[in-house]
């Protein structure tokens, strides 16, 4: 049976920039169908460089196999497609834009949003920024450095943690989105963020944090290059759930690690798990 499948609405980031998590949050807020992100997380960036498609599905989580299946299913089908090369859409500008595409959408609706306000507002709902910010700026200021990589998220640390929560400007490094991410390999790992290795290494920061070109994974660092594992990244939160007004709110059902992560989040605070009624899961990922 032939698949009719039209698109009427799109929602794209002011310059085409939305992060992953962003991407997450809209889908859900909007409660759309999904939503299509175009990245070059894993792979150098630039004309030469690969490229990958993901789609994000309703609940705003990467599509599992059974829809992954019936997408590449429904390729097979495909009989025809229409474009239009000659739509201009003006991506710098925020707002609404309709058009009619020759009576096949009546109207074709483009918003352009800003990558990074809905996400925000997000945040603020999770965090506690008030107690961030008074560790950022208060008498004893934390001095941190985050380095965007010259990927997407370059403006959620800037907007973030600079304008929202007050460190200071030269508190964030490589933020203006690059489509070659700078040169640079945009992994956040001791590898390729030796800019921000080196800068932890000399004990005046003592917070560090990385993040890859799409903005869903990180790397963070102690004070004189300390390397946080995710692993332990999950057993701090673990054994500080009160501390996080989300998990106050919403609660927490358990904590799931894979099997080769460490058993950092098994040697949390059993008293904390007691009190949250909480299990630890392991799952196990198989790589295609």
């Amino acid at each position: 049976m032939p698949f009719n499948f039209k698109i009427g609405r799109l929602i794209i980031g002011q310059n085409g920039i939305l992060s992953t998590p962003a991407v997450s949050c809209i889908i859900r807020k909007i409660k759309a169908a999904g939503g299509i992100i175009l990245t070059a997380s894993h792979c150098p960036g630039g004309p030469g460089g690969e490229f990958g498609v993901k789609f994000n599905v309703a609940n705003g989580g990467p599509a599992p196999d059974v829809v992954s299946d019936k997408i590449y299913q429904i390729s097979k089908t495909i009989e025809e497609y229409a474009i239009c090369p000659d739509l201009q859409i003006d991506l710098s500008r925020l707002g609404r834009q309709e058009f009619d595409l020759e009576n096949k959408f009546k109207p074709f609706r483009v918003e352009i949003v800003d990558p990074v306000d809905i996400y925000l507002n997000l945040l603020r709902t999770i965090f506690d920024f008030h107690a961030i910010k008074s560790l950022l700026t208060g008498p004893s200021q934390l001095k941190i450095r985050v380095d965007a990589m010259h990927g997407v998220m370059g403006p959620y640390v800037r907007k973030v943690l600079c304008d929202e929560l007050g460190a200071p400007a030269n508190s964030a490094i490589n933020c203006v989105p690059l489509e070659d991410f700078g040169g640079q390999h945009p992994d956040p790992n001791l590898t390729y963020a030796m800019t921000l290795l080196e800068a932890m290494k000399g004990g005046e920061y003592g917070f560090g944090a990385a993040f890859d070109a799409d903005g869903d994974r990180y790397m963070i660092l102690g004070q004189n290059g300390f390397f946080v594992s995710p692993s332990d990244s999950l057993a701090i939160i673990a054994a500080n759930l009160s501390c996080i007004p989300y998990f106050r709110q919403m609660g927490v059902r358990g904590f799931g690690r894979s099997m080769p992560t460490s058993m950092a989040l098994d040697r949390s605070d059993c008293s904390q798990f007691f009190y949250w009624g909480l299990q630890c899961y392991e799952f196990y990922t198989r790589y295609i």
